[in-house]
């Protein structure tokens, strides 16, 4: 799959024929490692193919795409109806599945995964450039990034109709804004991931840092994207706090969402504690789910303390930690924490760089090996575990 790439992706750029196949690279890398986790999928289970792609949390974004959020009164996770429960799923993506499909006359699942393929691909292009951009970056290290990424352990819901495709696209375009100090970038890519998953968080807080920092010296743009950022996020808290107690004061509406995350789907901020317990009843037994599901996260915090060690910008190291402590410091389904750490895609930039200086050969193993272990650990996680991710 890799190979199929060729020289034009894994050589130092020259001249000639690979010059006009250059732009593509990004793409085939992408689509090859999803292709090759979807086809994965596939065999591996009895199901159908289509149910897979559209389980969990894709059927209520696509309950969303088609009815809005007055679904009925749902049972929440305390046991009790609720009419708010929906609103715990931001409206981006439903918003752009059901704006598709009417365009289109594609139908919603269609729509669903024809978004998700679209923020993919903007994803993979973004990452091609952050790996040039960042200190030590090169155009081999950009494709790497993308490999890196395309083949993260539960990089399938990529490939599903679930919003880690579209967040991660606007999140990595937001951080090379902020990188390139193209405020307006920055500011857009931010605003629109607010509308998407609350993880936009932590881009709201990278990006207010840097526009803080920059301030003195292009206080306009910088001031733009101070104001502009944290509106598509806190607009949604606000909005959904307003629809659920209308007579209650701004603070209260704000955090209106997070009550609803813990009545509906029993997540809420505990430091940690749920994770620590999970990982020590994991050392204790042999579910492999959650082995593994443990295994994802060592593996990223010691690659996040590796791009600490490596010094990699103070922006993308902030971007990463704050995803972080969201993920491990909530309570929760402890089996998606595997899915929520796929936006902590920063902390794949020291490996890229790197591989990037190892032999050709070596990157590709790298990157092919990753590949079909993504593939497998799709396919186990939607195939053979039999509970949400």
């Amino acid at each position: 799959m890799l190979e199929a790439v060729g020289k034009s992706a894994f050589t130092s750029p020259g001249i000639g024929s690979a010059d006009r196949w250059r732009p593509f690279v990004p793409a085939v890398i992408f689509v090859g490692i999803r292709a090759l986790g979807v086809a994965v999928l596939a065999v591996m289970g009895p199901a159908g193919l289509a149910d897979r792609l559209t389980a969990w949390d894709g059927v209520w974004y696509l309950r969303i795409a088609a009815n809005g959020y007055d679904l009925g009164a749902i049972v929440d996770a305390q046991g009790h109806p609720n009419p708010f429960t929906t609103r715990a799923f931001f409206p981006g993506y439903p918003f752009l599945i059901d704006a598709l499909s009417r365009a289109t006359g594609l139908g919603l699942v269609a729509a669903a995964l024809t978004v998700s393929a679209g923020g993919g691909l903007f994803a993979a292009y973004g990452l091609a450039r952050l790996g040039r951009i960042v200190r030590g970056g090169s155009p081999r290290a950009g494709y790497l990034l993308v490999g890196l990424f395309a083949a993260a352990p539960m990089g399938i819901v990529l490939s599903m109709t679930y919003t880690e495709a579209l967040f991660c696209a606007l999140a990595v375009w937001t951080l090379i804004g902020v990188l390139e100090r193209r405020w307006e970038l920055a500011a857009v890519c931010c605003a629109m991931a607010g509308l998407v998953r609350s993880t936009a968080l932590a881009l709201v807080v990278t990006v207010v840092l840097a526009a803080l920092l920059a301030l003195r010296t292009d206080r306009w743009r910088a001031g733009f994207a101070l104001v502009l950022a944290p509106s598509g996020l806190l607009g949604y808290l606000w909005w959904t706090g307003l629809r659920v107690r209308p007579d209650a004061g701004f603070a209260d509406q704000l955090r209106t969402w997070s009550e609803l995350e813990w009545q509906g789907w029993s997540t809420k901020f505990d430091g940690g504690l749920a994770t620590l317990r999970f990982i020590g009843a994991t050392l204790s037994t042999n579910t492999v789910m959650s082995l593994l599901t443990v295994a994802v996260i060592a593996s990223t915090l010691v690659l996040f303390g590796i791009s600490l060690w490596r010094k990699v910008e103070w922006p993308l190291l902030a971007y990463a930690a704050i995803v972080l402590v969201m993920c491990l410091g909530t309570s929760g389904l402890m089996h998606a924490k595997a899915r929520f750490l796929v936006p902590a895609f920063t902390v794949l930039v020291p490996v890229a760089i790197g591989l990037a200086n190892r032999r050709r050969g070596t990157a590709v193993l790298t990157v092919g090996g990753a590949a079909i272990l993504s593939a497998w650990f799709g396919g186990y996680a939607l195939d053979v575990w039999s509970y949400a991710i």
